[in-house]
């Protein structure tokens, strides 16, 4: 079967018509709660859920148990949905013990429980393995991953935030989404627990506009990386790390504080190409940004090499893709990246 999107699925969800395997595989953590939500209202009553929703873990679960689960009718409900995340991890096992529980699972999705929807769940899988082939053969299969490029998920994630804020009740101006979605690096989880923030600020008028953003997300947190962007350009280490557990313990989230610094780094270079001598209104018009932090952007972007930058991006977008892996403690990814970044190069030492 081919890979659909999460809208995909939605439309096929509203035919009606049970879908017995279907496979999530991303790690995008919003789209994957929206999945699962859907999959459980579609199918499950809200008064027998107790019974008819099971969770599981491939790492931590017996297979067979878990299929076993799936052919027995459920109590007191119509249908079951069973999840059952870290597939992946049938991926670690040695040969003859993964073939025999893909052979399982295969034999099960040829003859499925009519009353059972069976929903796999992974970050990833290697397409080489029969595991993954399988899957692609028999379930329907899921992408709940916007994409593995920061600059395009961010691009992707607009519809969605503006979808978003018409859920919350509030209208988000297009220049407001495009710059919440760039500041968040298109994080679904981050952006829809901002808007929750924005649309209540926004109060009877229920406008989000770009002005909001500015004041309730990007003031928390691109002015902050500005400070760190002196630390980087100095290259020190010790400070940006000191600076990193401060932003950390006061509760900024990885993924967020990420999200800003790839934005600087953007905004870095993009100052860079500016003509010379530009400032003020042609620079926040350029850059996309209020006259001040423009200004700011131009005057730190002379302090980085080009090289540094472009070096940067990439490590920020290599530590991105291991916080999207999941499985990794997210402050030691953090640590080593802003390590990285203010380390000095072989010729500076």
């Amino acid at each position: 079967m081919a890979t659909v999107s999460p809208q995909e699925l939605l439309a096929r969800l509203a035919k009606g018509k049970p879908i017995p395997g279907i496979l999530l595989v991303g790690a995008d953590s919003y789209l994957r709660d929206m999945c699962r939500k859907k999959l459980v209202d579609a199918y499950v009553a809200e008064g027998t859920r107790d019974w008819g929703v099971l969770k599981f873990s491939a790492d931590d679960d017996d297979v067979s148990a878990i299929l076993g689960q799936a052919r027995t009718m459920p109590m007191l409900a119509t249908r079951q949905v069973i999840f059952v995340s870290e597939m992946e991890a049938l991926e670690r096992l040695g040969d003859d013990s993964r073939d025999s529980l893909v052979k399982q699972i295969s034999e099960y999705l040829d003859k499925p429980a009519p009353f059972t929807v069976l929903v796999f769940e992974a970050a990833a899988l290697d397409q080489r393995m029969r595991l993954a082939k399988m899957f692609a053969e028999k379930t329907l299969t899921v992408s709940v991953e916007l994409s593995s490029e920061p600059a395009d998920r961010a691009r992707l994630a607009v519809p969605m935030s503006l979808e978003m804020a018409k859920e919350l009740g509030a209208t988000l101006e297009p220049d407001a989404a495009d710059e919440l979605c760039d500041i968040l690096n298109g994080d679904l989880a981050s952006i829809h627990t901002e808007l929750e923030k924005l649309s209540a600020y926004a109060g009877d008028l229920r406008k989000i506009t770009r002005a909001d953003v500015d004041l309730l997300v990007i003031s928390a947190r691109k002015y902050e990386v500005w400070d760190l962007a002196d630390m980087l350009a100095a290259r020190q280490p010790a400070q940006a790390l000191e600076f990193l557990d401060r932003l950390l313990r006061e509760g900024e989230a990885a993924p967020a504080l990420l999200g800003a610094l790839a934005w600087m780094y953007r905004k870095l270079l993009e100052a860079q190409e500016l003509p010379s001598g530009a400032q003020g209104w042609q620079a926040a018009s350029r850059l996309r940004m209020r006259s001040d932090a423009a200004e700011l952007a131009v005057k730190q972007s002379r302090k980085f090499p080009k090289t540094q930058l472009t070096s940067g991006l990439a490590a920020l977008y290599e530590a991105d893709s291991r916080l999207k892996s999941g499985g990794t403690n997210q402050r030691a990814v953090m640590e080593f990246l802003v390590t990285q970044l203010a380390s000095p190069t072989p010729a500076q030492r």
